[in-house]
């Protein structure tokens, strides 16, 4: 008996490589957030340091560039499957993500380009396929994989909330180009951090097999293109809300920049969803773990609708406020109205919660259900849907041509029809996912 429970109890425990991983992905997701926390600001500045881009063209970079560098995944991802293996990409991408921002410290409109070649063709490296050595990390159908993904997502986000903090810093004291270099800098610990720690992920190139308990997995009875076209499905879901989310770079920071009573820049306003992600993770990651020994943990695409509800809301959130501001001015004022940082923080604080149970369950979701020999490709299947959102964020175009009250309320409409098209298609999807 006494053997039986040291047993649970060991199973019961995240491994040591989870924890390297955690630490290679938030010194990775600093140096990526450092950039791109600047990057249409920069564009945009007049001062000499940028190139006074208008905001219509600085979008439509940023844009093009997220659609680009979460695409690219699906290379990196069948790359890593078939040859070179997930430890040895994710290696690889990180050298290239090094060079990218070293190039953005260099203030040149071709050298830009050149630089978001190099992290576009990083991120496809490195981002698919550290996500699935976390996955690799343990056996089919462990209850611990829903919640090391939520683990893995602050890591992702404690980098995420020092990047812009950092980003004000520098860029406010010394200028945008050594901010970028600060970004490099991030790189270099995160890829260290990979080698010097190496022994505890030696085992992530290949899937653990399964749980005792778990065998045979219920999943294992659905054939392969069932499973896969439910992931896309998903993926399909999925791509609305990257859409409405990333506006965090672009519209949001402009409105944080522009319209929020504050007395910084909207560089810092891209700390406070990672901020949240920081609070909110552990008494997400309790509650699920307090339904599981309930036997009432709902399942992930549960979780994911619920997500879409909360986006939608988080957005209404802000169409309430901007409607507050445009009551104050009038006519071709209509743009120049300042708004307590409250309304950004509490928007912030909702969507927040709702990423927590989209993107991080999205995540396990393709680690728990992709084939084992296709789980790099599917994962980088994830990432070209999330490619594909990031590409119509350039629906931010449409910011100096609406009322932003309009705006908010149309990322709002279109996160909530998501919502009920997950909900509609539950039922099929929990056949197709059993266990999920």
């Amino acid at each position: 008996m006494a053997s039986h429970a040291a047993t649970v109890q060991l199973a019961e425990q995240h491994p040591r490589g989870l924890y390297v991983l955690f630490a290679t992905e938030m010194w990775e997701r600093f140096s990526f957030y450092t950039m791109l926390a600047m990057f249409t600001l920069y564009l945009r500045d007049v001062t000499g340091q940028g190139f006074g881009w208008s905001s219509d063209r600085a979008t439509g970079l940023y844009a093009n560039y997220l659609m680009f560098v979460y695409a690219s995944p699906l290379v990196g991802g069948w790359l890593a499957d078939r040859i070179i293996g997930y430890r040895r990409a994710v290696m690889i991408g990180g050298l290239f993500f090094i060079a990218g921002h070293l190039l953005l410290s260099i203030r040149s409109e071709p050298v830009v380009y050149v630089a978001l070649t190099c992290l576009v063709v990083g991120n496809g490296f490195f981002k698919p396929n550290v996500s699935t050595m976390v996955g690799n990390l343990y056996p089919d159908g462990s209850h611990l994989k829903d919640r090391a993904y939520n683990i893995f997502y602050m890591g992702i986000n404690i980098g995420a909330f020092l990047a812009p903090v950092v980003a004000e810093f520098v860029k406010t004291r010394f200028g945008f180009h050594p901010a970028f270099a600060v970004a490099a800098a991030g790189m270099v610990i995160s890829v260290m951090i990979l080698w010097r720690l190496k022994r505890h992920i030696e085992g992530v190139d290949r899937p653990r097999g399964v749980t005792a308990s778990a065998t045979p997995l219920p999943i294992d009875s659905v054939p392969t293109p069932r499973r896969i076209a439910a992931l896309v499905v998903i993926y399909l879901i999925i791509i609305v809300f990257w859409m409405v989310f990333h506006q965090n770079g672009s519209t949001m920071t402009y409105w944080a920049n522009e319209n929020t009573d504050w007395s910084v820049t909207g560089i810092i306003s891209n700390a406070i969803n990672p901020g949240w992600v920081i609070l909110l993770t552990f008494p997400l990651v309790a509650a699920w773990r307090w339904l599981d020994r309930r036997g009432r943990e709902p399942s992930t695409p549960v979780k994911m609708m619920c997500g879409m509800i909360a986006t939608s809301l988080a957005f209404f959130v802000l169409f309430l406020a901007a409607k507050h501001g445009e009551s104050t001015v009038s006519g071709a004022d209509i743009y120049a109205y300042k708004v307590s940082p409250l309304w950004l923080l509490g928007a912030y604080g909702v969507l927040t919660a709702g990423e927590l149970m989209l993107s991080p369950m999205g995540l396990s979701l393709v680690s728990k259900v992709a084939p084992a020999h296709l789980r790099g490709v599917m994962m980088g299947g994830w990432f070209v849907a999330t490619a594909i959102g990031n590409k119509l964020t350039q629906i931010g175009q449409l910011w100096d041509d609406m009322p932003h009250s309009s705006f908010w309320l149309l990322l709002s409409g279109s996160a909530l029809v998501m919502a009920f098209v997950l909900l509609a298609l539950l039922r099929p999807l929990k056949k197709a996912m059993p266990g999920a």
